[in-house]
């Protein structure tokens, strides 16, 4: 279960990314985020967020009309 949560639901790019971004600036190493979303971009936006910034793409999934993407900051 994460430490964390975000709603970014009903933003688009690249607000959810954004407001992740500041989520895990104030976040200690290692801790969890769950960030749920509505934008249909949002996935190879979140892979590529995790592979350029470091942060570990624990796992995604969509949920009806959700994104749901679980992230755990980097070292």
């Amino acid at each position: 279960m994460a430490q964390h949560t975000l709603d970014a639901t009903g933003l688009n790019c690249p607000m959810p990314i954004l407001k992740t971004k500041q989520a895990l600036a104030k976040m200690e190493a290692k801790d969890t985020l769950k960030v749920t979303c509505t934008d249909k971009g949002s996935t190879k936006d979140f892979i590529a967020f995790c592979h350029q910034t470091g942060n570990t793409l624990i796992s995604h999934e969509a949920k009806d009309d959700q994104y749901i993407f679980n992230i755990e900051k980097r070292d």
